[in-house]
């Protein structure tokens, strides 16, 4: 295992940064008011959002579709869903060859009328360019949308490539981050309304590399400072003062008017970042991954834990878990076939108060079968991430539905989310491959001694209305 530390933020970042001291001092109303980020129907349960985002539609290859299917005392259900596309009503937009409607997604009740909106990133619309979605909740579920206008379209490409929800302005309203191939991430803020948009724009400028076709891999929101409000963390490759290139994840604390810079992560970034409380402190904190995917070959990876606190979030990993990491299940393989860390999710399994983080491992081989994928729990403790407890989930586990195939990619997304209210987090694994590349979603309760295949669902993207041989539902999820 590397050592490794967060290097001064002047050192790494072009000017144009400052970092705080101290953390905001604003504590606002709540930002949204729908009962959750993710409730879209109201009812008071999560729901859980799917991309597909090579579906057919139309007839157009790899237009891209979103599958919503909704929270409820016995979970989530195929029967109970919507599917949207930019073919449905009151959607804007036509789906195209190409567009990849899904390609991110992102949730909040961002015109504060009690059901939470879905915006969907679509990087693939006009060419490359890029557009950004937002779907409205309500009663009856999803209905309608309007587009995000792209207000720097010269600058970058694959406008909608990373989303993430809060309010990172400290107005108690809801704010929408949208990340590009460009050097900054535009931050629309708060009073969306189903007419206007938003209500003006900000922006941060994290330096990232322009023109890196990676761009801002991915945002996460999360409170690491507890101070009421949300607080930004950009997942790319960055350029130093010196020209160099580094990958990790940038931190920005919320603050009146825009958030401000903390400090860098450094070689934590180069899949993703979540936020969630994994030791029970009321302060969110970050777990990222070192893992790189690219063109279909993997390396073995790992999992750090950054724990949160009054003044942001500690430079140094609190821990850093590898599958050859005491208590982890299974064994580190060789490069391009494991990817641990690929997928990330953090959320609590069995209510114990720490959260947990479920880890996709797609590109790991089972029995004879390679790529077919794997699941790790890792467990939340008073002290951080543990491998401790940590449990291994694949296909061929007694009670999931199916059986492990070559190529499955099991684990290309996860999420834990309570879907039948019974406040302990279910877990929600995509196969991005599964059938020849349709995809499929399964879904693994919570309980009191953790995750149980005892009420366990799996759905094909047949069986939800989506279409397409490429199709990939469960390629995400929306976090």
């Amino acid at each position: 295992m590397r050592v490794r530390t967060a290097a001064p933020l002047a050192a790494l970042l072009t000017a144009g940064l400052v970092p705080l001291a101290t953390p905001a001092s604003a504590t606002p109303a709540p930002a949204v008011f729908a009962p959750y980020a993710d409730d879209f129907n109201g009812d008071g349960y999560h729901d859980l959002a799917t991309a597909a985002p090579g579906a057919t539609v139309g007839g157009r290859s790899r237009a891209g579709a979103v599958v919503v299917t909704y929270g409820s005392a016995s979970g989530v259900r195929a029967s109970h869903r919507t599917v949207v596309t930019q073919n449905s009503a009151a959607v804007p937009g036509t789906a195209e060859k190409g567009d990849a409607f899904g390609s991110a997604l992102a949730s909040g009740d961002l015109n504060r009328d009690g059901y939470a909106d879905l915006v969907v990133g679509a990087d693939g619309e006009n060419g490359g360019a890029g557009t950004v979605t937002i779907l409205w909740g309500s009663a009856k579920g999803l209905t309608g949308g309007r587009t995000v206008p792209d207000p720097a379209a010269s600058s970058h490409h694959r406008f909608g490539m990373s989303l993430a929800v809060g309010d990172f302005t400290a107005d108690g309203r809801a704010d929408l981050a949208v990340g590009s191939t460009g050097a900054d991430v535009q931050i629309f803020r708060g009073g969306f309304t189903k007419t206007h948009g938003a209500a003006s724009r900000t922006w941060v400028v994290p330096s990232l590399a322009t023109g890196d076709s990676y761009g801002s891999r991915s945002l996460a929101a999360g409170d690491i400072n507890g101070n009421g409000v949300d607080d930004l963390v950009i997942s790319g490759r960055f350029r130093t003062g010196s020209g160099e290139y580094v990958d990790g994840n940038l931190v920005y604390l919320g603050a009146d008017s825009r958030p401000k810079a903390l400090r860098m992560l450094v070689d934590g970034g180069k899949q993703r970042a979540v936020l969630g409380d994994v030791n029970g402190d009321g302060y969110d904190d970050i777990v990222t991954s070192d893992v790189l995917v690219y063109n279909d070959t993997a390396g073995p990876g790992e999992v750090l834990a950054y724990l949160g606190g009054a003044h942001g979030v500690s430079p140094t990993p609190q821990a850093a878990l590898t599958q050859d990491s005491p208590g982890v299940p299974g064994a580190t393989r060789a490069p391009g076939t494991s990817s641990f860390g690929a997928a990330l999710s953090v959320g609590d399994v069995d209510g114990d108060g720490y959260a947990d983080v479920a880890v996709g491992t797609p590109y790991e081989g089972v029995t004879a079968a390679p790529q077919t994928g794997t699941v790790t729990l890792l467990r939340g403790s008073a002290a951080g991430l543990t491998g401790e407890g940590a449990t291994r989930w694949t296909q061929n586990t007694p009670g999931v539905p199916d059986l492990n195939e070559t190529d499955d990619f099991w684990g290309s997304a996860v999420r834990l989310a309570d879907l039948d209210g019974d406040h302990r987090a279910d877990l929600a694994v995509g196969a991005r491959h599964e059938n020849g590349g349709q995809g499929a979603v399964w879904t693994l309760p919570g309980s009191a001694t953790g995750l149980t295949t005892t009420g366990a669902v799996s759905f094909h993207a047949a069986s939800v209305g989506v279409s397409g041989s490429a199709a990939g539902l469960g390629s995400l999820f929306g976090q």
